[in-house]
């Protein structure tokens, strides 16, 4: 299995960084961002950029009951390092809650991958992040479209096909018997109940999202993650370069996303965090990104 890329030392000054990380407002706009709207097929999708629109493109995709917000700390330090970076809201949450299918329609996996395709290539072609669920999504649009996505980074993505909540750490076994309407509700009773243990920043803005996020997006989610599609070996082929960014901490054992890396030909990150190091490790997530975004367009960064 791939051999993970791991930074705890003391020294490393990501690492510290990222320790020295307190309390944000998460609602506040970050500054010298700028916030918009994008015609998507499902609708108005909201986003947030930021960074030189002559630059190289990078696109951040939230996951299920997220927000473009998630990335606040990642945005200025991928601007500063050069970049073009975009971030939005997935039709059905948050600001974009209005985005979706017609009446008697799902959030299905096509809503999803049409979306972020229309954004896209809306652009030139972009080093793109998913996050958990969404980065089923970027690997669905990668296997069909390998010629918008520059490099892709899996950030803390259900690392297996089919249910891919088999594996979650203790709860994997009853993951045959939940609905996705049970399962979603699990999910937002952890975000609710402060299960991640988050500050009262972070807490207060994550639950202030509920009111206006549709439940059955999140519902309709939580089905599509129990029939994850395949696409591994499609996105291999395509011949970009991509990272398994996850943690020690995180909802799926770090064996489950090596044995995922090897599959994907890709290089496996680990931190020493939870579900989220977007918010919690950006610092080192955003230098192994810029890395591996160096190596594909031949930047400075």
């Amino acid at each position: 299995m791939t051999a993970p890329k791991q930074s705890t030392s003391r020294d490393d000054p990501a690492v510290v960084r990222d320790a020295a990380i307190g309390e944000i407002d998460w609602a506040a706009p970050v500054p010298g961002s700028v916030r918009g709207v994008f015609e998507a097929p499902s609708g108005r999708l909201a986003v947030v950029s930021m960074g030189d629109p002559a630059a190289p493109r990078v696109v951040l995709i939230p996951g299920a009951t997220g927000s473009k917000e998630d990335f606040a700390l990642m945005l200025p330090l991928l601007a500063e390092a050069g970049y073009r970076v975009e971030a939005y809201d997935l039709a059905g949450n948050y600001e974009s809650h209005l985005a979706g299918p017609p009446a008697d329609g799902r959030y299905d996996y096509s809503l999803f991958v049409d979306d972020l395709t229309a954004v896209l290539a809306s652009g030139a072609p972009a080093h793109l992040l998913g996050y958990s669920f969404a980065g089923i999504i970027a690997q669905l649009v990668v296997a069909e479209h390998p010629e918008l996505v520059r490099s892709l980074t899996l950030l803390t993505t259900p690392p297996d096909a089919g249910n891919s909540y088999r594996h979650v750490k203790l709860i994997g076994p009853l993951s045959w018997v939940l609905t996705p309407h049970v399962g979603a509700g699990l999910m937002i009773w952890g975000i609710r109940t402060n299960k991640n243990r988050v500050g009262p920043s972070r807490l207060a803005f994550v639950q202030s999202r509920f009111a206006l996020t549709r439940r059955e997006c999140v519902d309709d989610i939580v089905g599509l993650m129990m029939r994850a599609p395949d696409v591994a070996a499609s996105v291999r082929a395509a011949g970009i370069p991509v990272l398994v960014a996850t943690s020690r901490h995180d909802l799926w054992p770090v064996e489950r996303y090596s044995l995922h890396a090897d599959r994907l030909g890709a290089r496996l990150a680990v931190y020493e965090t939870g579900h989220s190091p977007c918010e919690t490790t950006p610092h080192q997530l955003v230098r192994d990104m810029l890395e591996l975004m160096s190596g594909a367009d031949g930047s400075s960064a």
